[in-house]
C-alpha cells in the first residue's frame, strides 16, 4: 500500500506531455493532474440511387431495398416558386445547383435526393404560410437544419423523375430569444447552431445539457427532433427531461405555442414530447425551451485502461457509487477502435492519417480496453480528492491497468479527442457499416464478440460508445462494401438487439434507414399508434415522408 501511494505521489508531480494538435473546446476552470500505474464523416458511397415510381436505395452500399413512391405527391411548378418568392422574397427560394446539391446529400454522403428547392423561413409564420400552402398541394417537405443526421432522415427520397419535395431549412432562424438566469431557461429559434448556444451559455456562467460531435454544425431543432442524446446524458438526462416547452407547426400551418418555461405544468396531454424524436415527420419545430444547468467550476478528466469488458463494468459500478453526483461522462472504447486512432501515429506510417494530431496517453502497449471518465462539480480540492481516491482504489482493485488525469483544459480536450476521434478515423479507414444500439450494459460487448466470430478476418469489428447510459456504436469496417459481409450482419443484428430486449436506435433516429426495422424494437400495436398519430397531425403525409415509420403507415394514397 505504502509503496503504490509513492508511486502515485511521484507519478502526480509529472506533468503529461500535450496529446494533440488540435485541442476541442471544452469549458473547464480546472483540470487536475494526476498520473497514475501498475505493472492504457464514415464515408458511405451511395450507390444504385434509383429512378422512376420506385427507388433501390442501399444501406452501407449493399441490399437493396425498394420503396414504393406515394403518387398523391403533386409536381412542384412555376406557380408555386412565384408564390414562395412573394412569402418569403426571391433570396430566400433557394434554386442553384450547388447549394441544393449539398441540400439534398446527408451527412455521410449515404443518401441523395434531387429536389429543385430549398427554402429559407425567417419567421415561424413564414414556415406556417409554406406548410399550408404545401398541405393544400399536396407537396412533400423534408424538414432540415444542419443536416448532420446518420440515417437519411433530413434529405429527400425520390424526385428523380419529378420533382415533389420542397426542403425547408430553418438555419436562418437563429435567434437566442430569452435567457432566465435565475431558472437557467434558454429561449431560442430552432436553427441556432449548439456551439453558438454552447458560447452564449458559456458567458453567462451556464451549459447545455447535450454535447455532440457535430456541435458545430448541428441545430438545437435538429437536436429536439431526433432527441439527440450525446457526451452528457449520464449526467443530464435526454432532451425529454430538459426541454420544457417547444413552438411547432403543423402540417396545415396551425402554429402550437407549447413554448413554456415551467418546470411543473400538469394541465392535460405534456403534447410536445410528441414531437422530441420525432424527426420533423410530426410538425417543424420552430422555437424551444430548455433548461440549462450551471456551469461548475471544477472539471477532471481520467483516460483509463482496463483488461477487459468486465472491468469496465464493475468499473461504471464503482464510479456511481463513489464518485455519485460530481460523474458526468462513462465513455468506453475497445483496442480495436483505439488501434484504429492510433494507426497512423507511428512515424514509419505517414502517406495518410486517420486521425491527424493524434497521441497515445498511455505510453505502455496496447490494452484490450480504454475508459474516459469526466466529473463536473463546485469544490476543486474535493473533487479531485474525490476522484484521486476512486482511481487509487480502482487500481488497487485490479480495475485499471493504467490511466493519465489530464493537467489542464488542453489535456483534457485531447483526451476527448480520442473518443470523439473514433467516427473520424472510420471515416477515413473506408467501407463502413454502423449501429447505433442501446442494450443492457452487461451484453453490450457480447455482441461484438458474436459479430468478429461472424465476420472472422473479412472484416473488422470496432465497438464504443457510452457505456454509461447502455449505448453501444457498433462499427464494422472493410475495405470496401460486399454484399456477403452484409449478409452476415443484417438483419443478426437487429435479432440480436430484440433478443435482449434493446433498442436498434439509441440516439441517431430511425430516417429512412431503420425506418422498416421499427418493429425489432416495437410492438406491431405500439407502431400502430404511432401511425394513427401520424395520420391525425399529417393526414396527407407530406412531412418527412418514408422516414421513421414503416411505409404504409407514414405515406397515404
Amino acid at each position: 500500500m505504502m509503496e503504490k501511494w509513492r508511486i502515485t505521489q511521484r507519478l502526480l508531480r509529472h506533468s503529461s506531455k500535450l496529446l494533440f494538435d488540435r485541442p476541442l473546446n471544452r469549458s473547464a476552470s480546472h483540470i487536475s493532474a494526476f498520473r497514475f500505474a501498475s505493472g492504457h464523416r464514415e464515408t458511405f458511397v451511395e450507390r444504385g440511387l434509383g429512378s422512376a415510381s420506385s427507388i433501390k436505395y442501399r444501406r452501407f452500399g449493399s441490399a437493396a431495398t425498394e420503396i414504393q413512391r406515394n403518387t398523391s405527391f403533386s409536381t412542384l411548378n412555376v406557380d408555386d416558386i412565384s408564390y414562395f418568392k412573394e412569402i418569403l422574397g426571391e433570396k430566400n427560394v433557394i434554386q442553384d445547383k450547388d447549394v441544393l446539391l449539398n441540400a439534398n446529400t446527408d451527412w455521410m454522403r449515404k443518401y441523395k435526393g434531387s429536389s429543385k428547392l430549398l427554402l429559407q423561413p425567417k419567421t415561424t409564420n413564414e414556415v406556417s404560410q409554406i406548410l399550408k400552402y404545401c398541405n393544400s398541394r399536396r407537396l412533400a417537405v423534408v424538414p432540415q437544419g444542419g443536416n448532420t443526421g446518420l440515417v437519411g432522415g433530413s434529405v429527400p427520397v425520390f424526385d428523380e423523375v419529378k420533382s415533389c419535395h420542397v426542403i425547408i431549412n430553418v438555419g436562418s432562424m437563429n435567434n437566442i430569444i430569452a435567457f432566465d438566469k435565475v431558472s437557467g431557461t434558454l429561449v431560442c429559434e430552432a436553427g441556432c447552431i449548439l456551439e453558438n448556444l454552447v458560447s452564449f451559455l458559456d458567458d453567462q456562467g451556464f451549459i447545455m445539457p447535450l454535447d455532440l460531435g457535430a456541435k458545430g454544425s448541428c441545430q438545437i431543432g435538429g437536436n429536439v427532433s431526433t432527441n439527440a442524446g450525446g457526451l452528457r446524458l449520464v449526467r443530464y438526462g435526454s432532451l425529454h427531461g430538459n426541454v420544457l416547452g417547444l413552438e411547432v407547426v403543423l402540417a396545415n400551418g396551425d402554429v402550437l405555442d407549447m413554448l413554456g418555461t415551467l418546470r411543473k405544468d400538469n394541465t392535460g396531454y405534456d403534447l410536445k414530447h410528441l414531437f422530441i424524436g420525432s424527426e420533423g415527420s410530426l410538425g417543424i419545430v420552430t422555437k424551444v425551451s430548455i433548461l440549462t444547468p450551471l456551469k461548475l467550476s471544477s472539471v477532471n478528466l481520467a483516460f483509463l485502461a482496463c483488461k477487459d469488458y468486465f472491468s469496465c463494468q464493475k468499473l461504471l459500478l464503482e464510479a456511481k457509487s463513489k464518485l455519485g453526483e460530481i460523474l458526468s461522462a462513462f465513455e468506453f472504447l475497445d483496442n480495436q477502435a483505439m488501434d484504429l486512432v492510433r494507426y497512423f501515429w507511428l512515424e514509419k506510417l505517414k502517406v495518410l492519417n486517420h486521425l491527424e494530431g493524434a497521441r497515445n496517453p498511455l505510453h505502455s502497449s496496447m490494452h484490450n480496453f480504454y475508459v474516459l471518465i469526466e466529473t463536473t462539480g463546485s469544490n476543486e480540492s474535493y473533487d479531485r480528492e474525490k476522484i484521486e481516491a476512486f482511481l487509487l482504489r480502482s487500481m488497487e482493485d485490479g480495475l485499471i491497468s493504467d490511466g493519465v488525469l489530464a493537467q489542464d483544459i488542453n489535456q483534457a480536450s485531447s483526451f476527448w479527442r480520442i473518443r470523439e476521434g473514433v467516427p473520424e478515423a472510420l471515416m477515413k479507414a473506408g467501407a463502413v457499416y454502423k449501429y447505433d444500439l442501446s442494450l443492457p450494459v452487461e451484453k453490450m460487448y457480447d455482441l461484438v464478440e458474436e459479430m468478429r466470430l461472424r465476420l472472422g478476418q473479412t472484416a473488422k469489428v470496432i465497438g464504443y460508445g457510452h457505456l454509461g447510459d447502455g449505448n453501444l456504436h457498433l462499427n464494422i469496417s472493410a475495405p470496401q462494401y460486399n454484399d456477403a459481409i452484409f449478409a452476415q450482419i443484417e438483419p443478426y443484428v437487429y435479432e440480436w438487439t430484440s433478443k435482449h430486449r434493446g433498442s436498434i436506435s439509441a440516439e441517431h433516429g430511425l430516417g429512412l434507414m431503420k425506418a422498416n426495422k421499427i418493429f425489432y424494437s416495437k410492438s406491431p400495436e405500439t407502431v400502430q399508434v404511432m401511425g394513427s398519430i401520424k395520420k391525425l397531425l399529417d393526414p396527407n403525409g407530406i412531412l418527412n415522408p418514408y422516414k421513421v415509420l414503416p411505409y404504409l403507415l407514414s405515406s397515404y394514397h
